[in-house]
């Protein structure tokens, strides 16, 4: 059995993607106590913006927003070849793996430091390594809860809104589909995010809430768009790999059309 799954070109695929899924996720969860400036990034000085009456606004956004965007690229893959149910079966498997992370973490933690250790990178002008670890990983509870809470539900949404378009479209106008429902999931996940964290976690104003959500889904907008042409390629790559007859039964079971699409695909590896 477990030789004809590995042969199965369309169950690789699968378990590729969703292993990238899964560790992209996790990457960006870790990195995300880090903000960075985006102008600097780009050669310029940081912007002062006004928005909602809060002013000073910049495009101070988390490291995590570097990796995001192709979480959301590789649900659209999914879901044109793959279907819903594929796309909440890994978005429930990085949930509960990044939840069971951050325990691990919380755990390392509270692990009684070596004493040598935490004195061990003075020179390179690191003081106190047990609070340089606690810093890292120790991420307050609410971000926690709010950034699993709107990663699982942007997920849905996306899945939701590529289905709709695409049962409209059909085949044609991918860009239209994965595009837009990138564009809506996006709104939703920077919004909740911000809500839960910063808004009930640490009581923050509806006008504060709205300003940053509305800088950080601009940057979001705009990858959202550059990245449009990525999905064309990894489509491509994928009729290629897979075959272009395995390649639209795929798509035709995805979108429920074809139950038994996968029961005469060959097993050729």
């Amino acid at each position: 059995m477990i030789h004809n799954i590995l042969k199965d070109k369309p169950t690789k695929l699968f378990i590729g993607f969703a292993a990238f899924f899964v560790a992209n996720a996790l990457i960006a969860e870790c990195i995300g106590g880090k903000i960075f400036s985006f102008e600097k990034l780009l050669g310029g000085s940081p912007s002062s913006i006004t928005l909602f009456g809060q002013s000073g606004l910049s495009f101070n956004l988390t490291a995590g927003v570097l990796l995001w965007p192709l979480e959301f690229v590789l649900t659209d893959i999914v879901n044109e070849f793959y279907g819903p149910k594929a796309v909440k079966r890994i978005s429930y498997t990085a949930v509960v793996l990044i939840g069971y992370a951050f325990i691990m973490f919380y755990m390392a933690m509270r692990v009684p430091p070596a004493d040598f250790w935490i004195g061990s990178k003075k020179d390179s002008g690191v003081p106190n390594m047990q609070d340089a670890f606690t810093g890292i990983f120790g991420q307050g509870m609410w971000i926690i809860l709010g950034s699993l809470t709107a990663f699982l539900v942007s997920q849905i949404v996306d899945v939701t809104v590529f289905h709709r378009i695409k049962r409209v479209t059909g085949e044609k106008w991918v860009w239209l589909r994965a595009t837009g429902s990138t564009l809506v999931s996006q709104l939703v996940d920077s919004f909740i995010v911000l809500f839960i964290a910063f808004k009930i976690g640490n009581g923050w104003s509806w006008q504060l809430v709205l300003a940053i959500c509305f800088v950080n889904y601009t940057y979001k907008f705009v990858m959202a768009i550059i990245l449009t042409p990525l999905i064309y390629l990894i489509e491509g790559w994928i009729e290629k790999y897979v075959g272009h007859e395995t390649a639209e039964k795929m798509k035709r079971a995805a979108m429920g059309e074809e139950p038994d699409a996968f029961a005469n695909i060959p097993t050729a590896g």
